[in-house]
């Protein structure tokens, strides 16, 4: 399939063409092409506490075409931003769209009215006008910064914050890198949220073909293969449907560089080097590895955590994750990010000489969803002899890896399971635009997720869990919660609607808040895909089984068919975002909290 590099209309307004971009650019009046970028460039980077920041078009090349992407300052990604922790910050963005535009510091603890989010925090930036951004940094780490308007993030419009601390940091390391991960494509993105709505598995890459199913028939039987498909066909959707949208139009970058060109980082023997990895995609999914090097992860979400040394961990939409890995050996590594359903895969190459590059290791095999992926429940339009059927199969084909699992499961006790409350779906879940409920959902806290499950066995790789996490500082309120929300992540993948307790966001209510008040989050997922929910102006500290230590993260991972919690300590006053991060789920998947 050609990729579309149409231009949505109000772009095309802007500039008709890349050949006006050009005679623009001669004239002064518009920035020229960014190609993809060398090995030995780098991303700008700018300190202080005072900045500048310009939204504009910038045309760019990624993938041998020429297209258009919404930059800051010129690049993609934009600048890094360093800034001092304690410090007052003050931020003068400029518009230059043709239409109105904003950031949103991912992250970052300040108050409502600076926290970039049109028709919640403030207005927007229109066309042409400036706004200031004024807060104090209260806090340190690795976060970063994204449009919040449209589907700007998609082109272009993101970049890194490093806040540095107050005291000298604990932490010692000799080198200090961003990898900052993202998808592009030539295809606008409102072409590939249509193309979605038409077709949800548009972008698959990996349907199953008749090659599979005499594979299945050799496996397990005529009458299993031919039960799983009848159920799988009953409910209209695909075991192999793990990331809407894929390598089949997505570049994966790194630093912005493609995987033809990597982006470089240079190392001496015997150093420490820090990597803040950070996932600034809009829709994609990744598993990073270090082939040959141990990854130690010091922090999750810019906060520190007590060191966890592992082999791969699973970096979702928005999240990020301080590792520091000491090369021994004079030699080249493979900084290798593949997408969660590997239909792709950005690297890099983290070396002790210039001239010495490392090759990105072959992917792993695709994932599939199974049974357990589906919360061991029933699926809306099914009979009850279908449902009773269908949960004998389920019982019946379980995995010494299921066994194992819910085992783990059970020593955890209510480890991020949130309370004994039942689950409780709304009348709300029953219709159209809910096409599956999780009756028993599995434990989202202790398994590392679809497709890393078997690691340790099958490549001797260490995964790194939820329940790994610890904060390295006591949790600041260690009170019980007053009370309990539960909330269900809920959609209809055939017609790619998306929702919370079955109503979509346009519909939906505020969460209500009192100031001060510590409140249990508790997310079912009755969805077959994974969600990163991020909750914005709050810390989400998630229960992973250790009360006094829990991790503080901005975005969590909930899987298919799986129930996660965390506690929220309202101490932010004001209107604040709340929504699942994959960019073409959250304008269904969305709810404002108010905290009053």
């Amino acid at each position: 399939m050609k990729k579309n590099s149409n231009l949505d209309r109000s772009r095309r307004r802007f500039v008709t063409g890349v050949a006006s971009a050009t005679v623009l650019s001669g004239l002064g009046l518009f920035a020229p092409f960014t190609y993809a970028a060398s090995r030995d460039s780098r991303i700008l980077q700018i300190r202080g506490n005072e900045f500048d920041l310009t939204i504009g078009y910038q045309a760019v090349n990624f993938t041998g075409k020429e297209s258009l992407a919404t930059s800051v300052n010129g690049s993609v990604p934009g600048p890094t931003l360093y800034w001092q922790e304690g410090q007052e910050i003050i931020i003068n963005v400029t518009n230059t769209l043709s239409v109105t535009s904003s950031i949103h510091w991912h992250g970052i603890i300040l108050p409502a009215g600076m926290d970039g989010v049109p028709g919640l925090s403030f207005d927007g930036i229109p066309p042409g006008g400036t706004f200031t951004y004024r807060f104090k940094v209260q806090q340190s780490g690795t976060y970063w910064y994204h449009s919040h308007s449209g589907f700007q993030e998609q082109t272009g419009l993101y970049g890194a914050i490093v806040v540095l601390p107050k005291e000298p940091d604990a932490l010692r390391y000799d080198r200090d890198y961003v990898v900052m991960l993202s998808d592009w494509s030539d295809t606008a993105p409102e072409t590939i949220y249509a193309n979605l709505k038409k077709k949800a598995d548009y972008y698959a890459t990996n349907k199953r073909t008749v090659a599979d199913f005499w594979s299945d028939i050799k496996k397990k039987g005529i009458m299993q293969t031919w039960q799983d498909r009848a159920m799988w066909n009953k409910m209209r959707m695909s075991d192999r449907d793990i990331a809407d949208v894929t390598g089949r139009t997505y570049t994966f970058l790194m630093n912005g560089m493609t995987p033809d060109t990597g982006w470089l980082g240079l190392f001496k023997p015997g150093e420490k080097v820090r990597l803040r990895f950070i996932n600034g995609a809009a829709m994609s999914i990744f598993d990073v590895r270090i082939p040959g090097l141990k990854m130690t992860v010091v922090s999750a979400d810019g906060q520190t955590v007590r060191p966890v040394t592992v082999d791969e961990f699973r970096i979702a939409t928005a999240e990020t994750y301080d590792v520091i890995v000491e090369p021994e050996n004079d030699q080249a590594y493979s900084i290798f990010a593949q997408s969660i359903d590997r239909s792709g895969y950005t690297h890099g190459t983290l070396t002790s000489d210039v001239n010495r590059l490392a090759k990105a290791p072959k992917m792993d095999p695709p994932p599939i969803l199974a049974h357990r992926d589906m919360g061991m429940g029933a699926h809306i339009g099914m009979s009850q002899a279908d449902h009773a059927g269908m949960e004998h199969r389920q019982h019946g084909m379980m995995t010494m890896a299921d066994t194992a699992a819910m085992t783990s499961t059970s020593k955890l006790a209510k480890a991020g399971q949130g309370s004994d409350q039942p689950i409780v779906h709304a009348d709300e879940e029953n219709g159209f635009h809910v096409d599956m409920r999780t009756e028993t959902p599995m434990n989202g806290v202790d398994d590392p997720g679809i497709g890393l499950r078997h690691h340790q066995h099958r490549y001797q790789r260490r995964v790194l869990k939820y329940s790994d996490l610890r904060n390295a500082y006591e949790t600041k309120d260690q009170r019980e919660p007053s009370r309990e929300i539960q909330l269900h992540l809920t959609g209809n993948m055939h017609r790619y609607m998306w929702s919370i307790n079955g109503v979509r966001a346009s519909d939906a209510s505020p969460i209500k808040l009192k100031f001060g008040e510590r409140v249990r989050f508790t997310l079912v997922n009755d969805t077959m895909m994974t969600h990163p929910i991020h909750l914005h102006g709050m810390w989400s500290e998630l229960e992973t089984g250790d009360a006094k230590h829990l991790p503080r993260k901005h975005t969590v991972i909930v899987q298919p068919g799986s129930k996660i919690s965390y506690l929220v300590t309202a101490d932010a006053l004001g209107d604040w975002a709340y929504h699942c991060h994959l960019l073409y789920h959250m304008p269904g998947m969305f709810r404002s909290i108010q905290v009053s």
